[in-house]
């Protein structure tokens, strides 16, 4: 995940956490069509601003995992 879909979901995040705190939500179906909302709205502005949709970002070549398995090799290995 690069900056920009960082970014956009970091944003939703913040957004929705105010949503529900200023609105008192507390059922959880009422939290779901507040989060729902609000990443709705941040995809139209992407769109409207002509941003990239988080979907059509380019993916690593490498998942998380995997980096993550390399890097316990690669210690294992300088351990030794």
């Amino acid at each position: 995940m690069g900056s920009e879909e960082l970014a956009a979901n970091l944003f939703r995040i913040t957004q929705t956490e105010s949503k529900l705190k200023r609105d008192n939500v507390s059922s959880e179906k009422d939290a779901n069509v507040t989060h729902y909302n609000i990443g709705k709205n941040i995809r139209e502005v992407i769109a409207k601003n002509g941003g990239t949709m988080p979907e059509d970002l380019p993916t690593p070549k490498k998942s998380l995992k995997e980096l993550e398995k390399e890097k316990h090799s690669q210690e294992k290995i300088e351990v030794k």
